[in-house]
């Protein structure tokens, strides 16, 4: 089963000054991953969701459907996105 066209949403939550959140986003880009940002310095109201989805307040943290990742896991990320 392959995911492609089908492949479930990637919403990123992230902070400018995370170097970590920068790192995230550079291995999405080369894994021509598409994903939706959310700067939860600005954004109070998805730094909320953020808190009440995974109980974190650090950055960055993935959702990939109804799954996450917190922190910067490319093992953990691929396996959810199903790539290598």
């Amino acid at each position: 089963l392959l995911k492609c066209e089908h492949m479930a949403e990637v919403k990123i939550y992230t902070t400018p000054t995370c170097p970590y959140c920068e790192r995230l986003k550079a291995f999405l880009r080369e894994k021509n991953i598409g994903y939706v940002e959310y700067d939860v310095s600005k954004d109070a109201q998805k730094r909320q969701e953020m808190v009440e989805k995974t109980g974190q307040l650090g950055v960055p943290v993935v959702q990939i459907g109804e799954e996450f990742a917190v922190g910067f896991n490319p093992a953990k990320i691929s396996q959810l996105l199903g790539i290598n």
